[in-house]
């Protein structure tokens, strides 16, 4: 069913994360929970498709309205090869959703008796919260 030429989904959805741009927020490899459809606000993280190749998504974390879209930046300012200082700002319709939790898998092969399961739910199931002072990461960069 599509609703004004967009299709509905479920409101939440799971992806990977790869590479470290996000660090230490989210790690290579993690899992991330997101919310689609919801109203997003600076110093969220958001999935979003990249401007210049759509069929990517990505992670970033959104740090301010400005005209055109939004100017997002990766945690890590090392190791995020790509954000707006390279592509600029980021159109609305390009914006998926946010990120709530991420998880790290549970190793192949491990036992999973409950000491283990509870375990890997204590150090490894985090909620992601939105940097709500954003300004100071536009200063140190």
């Amino acid at each position: 069913m599509t609703d004004q030429g967009r299709e509905q989904r479920a409101p939440f959805g799971v992806a990977e994360v790869g590479g470290l741009s996000m660090v230490p927020t989210l790690l290579h490899g993690d899992q991330v929970l997101v919310h689609y459809g919801v109203q997003l606000r600076p110093g969220d993280v958001a999935v979003l498709r990249h401007p210049l190749q759509q069929d990517l998504l990505i992670v970033k974390r959104l740090i301010e309205r400005r005209d055109g879209g939004w100017w997002v930046l990766g945690d890590s300012s090392v190791e995020s090869a790509q954000d707006s200082r390279d592509y600029g700002v980021v159109p609305d319709e390009l914006l998926l959703g946010r990120v709530r939790a991420r998880y790290r898998p549970i190793t192949p092969g491990r036992q999973r008796s409950l000491g283990v399961v509870l375990s890997w739910l204590a150090s490894s199931v985090r909620p992601v919260l939105a940097d709500r002072d954003v300004s100071r990461r536009l200063r140190a960069r």
